[in-house]
């Protein structure tokens, strides 16, 4: 098992800043690089309580879908999805929302995942984890410039 945290500021309100990171259009806008799009479920706006999404995306020079379902829910302060159908054996991304107390807010994502392929799962989680703390930190970048 793989377990990051990645904590960024941004220059919102608590309530803004809840709303861009569940932004479908902002999440392909950021994932750009690789051709990230919403093929089903929610395929745009905002995604709220229950919804699902599968993605389509390019990485490592391999197609990946995966289906992803907002499973926690308390706005504004945080909301959790997790996957439900795709590559990974588990997959838990934890969004937190909480004002910063120099001004806007500090969103805290908190990732949990179990690679495929068995025994050599292990390998791949020593790959992927920092690769998707890149792509996480890619993403919050994004929504911060975003957020000016």
């Amino acid at each position: 098992m793989v377990e990051f945290e990645c904590r960024t500021q941004l220059p919102v309100p608590v309530s803004r800043a809840f709303d861009l990171s569940r932004s479908i259009d902002l999440h392909v806008a950021s994932m750009a690089d690789s051709q990230e799009r919403a093929i089903a479920g929610v395929t745009s706006g905002l995604i709220g309580a229950g919804d699902e999404v599968t993605w389509r995306a390019w990485h490592f020079g391999v197609p990946i879908r995966m289906t992803s379902r907002i499973t926690e829910f308390d706005p504004p302060s945080s909301f959790v999805d997790e996957q439900v159908r795709g590559p990974f054996r588990s997959f838990r991304h934890e969004h937190e929302f909480a004002a910063d107390p120099v001004g806007g807010t500090i969103m805290t994502d908190r990732v949990r995942f179990v690679a495929p392929l068995g025994p050599l799962g292990r390998i791949a989680e020593v790959v992927l984890g920092p690769y998707l703390r890149r792509l996480i930190e890619h993403r919050n970048a994004h929504i911060a410039a975003s957020a000016h």
